[in-house]
């Protein structure tokens, strides 16, 4: 087995970081609701605790991202972000613009070059909710979906078919991302049956992060992908806590996406 293929194995993590806001009780939401409109002064700060978790990772999905508006101080925080944890790729997906007061997006932070990235619009009667599809590699590819779905069931139903859809089409997929489903996707809607993914068993809960009750942040793969490791991190800096998994690539994945490593300090 060559040593790129018997080496790869992949360090990923999703997170909801509500802007930068750390909200410790549900009351939160309402004493303080003005940090989701107007900017606040521990907002960096608490970005910068974020920096630390994500730098540890090789691809991070991020979701409730502010891509530079009043709130946050009119900084994109997908590229702020990278920045600060030494990420050489980032890219920031505006799901819903209000212009100066919010700039809602989804975000990816990567380590290695993305071969390709589109942005998906997810239906719903209520515009605002997006998938960010990443490819790594060519021959076969790597396929990364960051999801933010809808709160109501019957729009999550119709954005899952939609990813259903995307998903179906390659053989080696990561979905993940806060999906705001009680159930497992899978128990969802049926769309998935075609597509293979898998939910690994043994993810805890995610949501309120002060005292953990829901999981609706998740991670689903292909059957061609082995988790090594999926774990909830103990991390107070948003109302979610973030999702990390390490994977293992087949060898022939393995030296498609190894050709995606660049060597920084050579360039």
């Amino acid at each position: 087995m060559p040593a790129a293929a018997a080496a790869m194995r992949l360090r990923l993590l999703s997170y909801n970081i509500q802007t930068g806001i750390s909200t410790r009780a549900y009351h939160e939401y309402l004493t303080k609701g003005w940090r989701h409109v107007l900017p606040s002064a521990r907002r960096q700060a608490n970005l910068d605790r974020i920096a630390q978790v994500v730098a540890a990772y090789d691809v991070v999905g991020l979701q409730e991202v502010d891509g530079g508006s009043l709130r946050s101080g009119y900084i994109n925080q997908v590229e702020y972000l990278a920045l600060r944890a030494g990420f050489p790729w980032w890219h920031s997906q505006i799901n819903r613009n209000l212009g100066r007061l919010a700039q809602h997006a989804n975000g990816l932070l990567s380590r290695l070059r993305p071969t390709e990235i589109r942005e998906h619009r997810l239906p719903g009667r209520i515009p605002g909710r997006g998938a960010l599809f990443v490819r790594y590699g060519d021959d076969p590819p790597l396929v990364l979906l960051i999801l933010h779905l809808a709160l109501g069931a019957r729009a999550r139903r119709a954005q899952l078919a939609y990813v259903a859809e995307l998903a179906g089409r390659y053989p080696h997929v990561v979905l993940m991302g806060d999906m705001n489903c009680r159930a497992s996707p899978l128990d969802e809607t049926d769309a998935f049956a075609g597509t293979g993914l898998q939910e690994p068993p043994g993810l805890g809960p995610t949501f309120p992060s002060w005292a953990p009750r829901r999981c609706i942040d998740r991670l689903l793969v292909s059957p061609s992908l082995r988790v090594h490791r999926l774990e909830v991190l103990p991390c107070t800096c948003s109302d979610h806590l973030p999702v990390a998994a390490e994977i293992d690539l087949p060898p022939d994945l393995a030296a498609s996406v190894a050709a995606c490593r660049v060597d920084l300090a050579a360039t």
